[in-house]
């Protein structure tokens, strides 16, 4: 049977509860492991800590991911790619490099009878003014051509370092579920159904696994969590869409007593 992988949120480039070169193994032998059944992948957004392509330069590193990504193409299998606030001077090169098309906004897609909402999820909440102020700068073209002046080695390390002044603050050993009035991607996810039908709205960005089912009781929204420390995704087979772990054996899915009742 036929399966469709969902996962995001890398942040290869930076280390946390492994070093980025051992995540980035431990990544390659996740694909390895679905190549098989993998009727498409799905990566969305935050797979790089940051990236920004030059004209004729990319970033350094990542070349296990890379090949095995161009591996998985040649053998015909569909991956589709989406930016997140991590990634989001990525421009052409996996569309010309490795046949993966990019998208930096959310889709609507119609994968094996079900309608998915697939998005990285960032800037979708009512608030994060700053972020969006900020969103907006950064995908502004002349701004990303003013940043193309720089030397890639000065270019790159400055934007490493703000990122990691920016993570510094953050203690993964406290993100915790926050209910339905809490989840700001939920709120987003309820205000859609007044107008679209959607099966399942599949993000990234919130670094905590959820499946949570939505005010309507059947649509859900999926969060894929992350692989600095949780290592999940979500897998699809035309019946069944579940939040699964790859070399973790304590990997928790938070989410509603509707869910957990389904799993049971």
């Amino acid at each position: 049977m036929k399966k469709i992988y969902f996962a995001s949120d890398f942040h290869l480039g930076v280390d946390a509860r492994r070093s980025s070169r051992e995540r980035e193994q431990q990544i390659v032998r996740w694909l390895d492991a679905i190549k098989k059944d993998a009727a498409a992948i799905y990566l969305v957004g935050d797979i790089f800590e940051f990236w920004f392509e030059y004209k004729r330069v990319v970033p350094k590193g990542f070349t296990r991911l890379l090949g095995k990504l161009a591996s998985l193409r040649d053998q015909g299998i569909p991956i589709y790619f989406f930016t997140g606030n991590h990634d989001m001077w990525m421009f052409r090169y996996f569309e010309e490099e490795l046949g993966i098309p990019t998208y930096r906004e959310p889709v609507v897609r119609e994968l094996m009878g079900k309608t998915f909402f697939i998005g990285h999820g960032d800037g979708l909440g009512p608030n994060d003014r700053g972020y969006k102020l900020l969103k907006k700068i950064f995908t502004n073209p002349l701004c990303q051509w003013l940043f193309e002046r720089l030397h890639p080695n000065f270019g790159i390390w400055l934007a490493n370092y703000w990122s990691g002044k920016s993570r510094s603050g953050q203690n993964p050993k406290k993100a915790r579920f926050r209910g339905e009035e809490g989840e700001w991607l939920i709120a987003y996810s309820n205000r859609k159904l007044d107008s679209m039908d959607i099966d399942f709205f599949v993000f990234g960005h919130r670094h905590l696994p959820i499946d949570f089912t939505l005010k309507d009781g059947k649509s859900r929204y999926i969060n894929l969590g992350e692989w600095m420390n949780h290592n999940s995704y979500a897998v699809f087979d035309g019946e069944n869409m579940e939040i699964e772990f790859f070399e973790n054996e304590n990997g928790q899915v938070f989410g509603d007593s509707k869910v957990e009742q389904q799993k049971a």
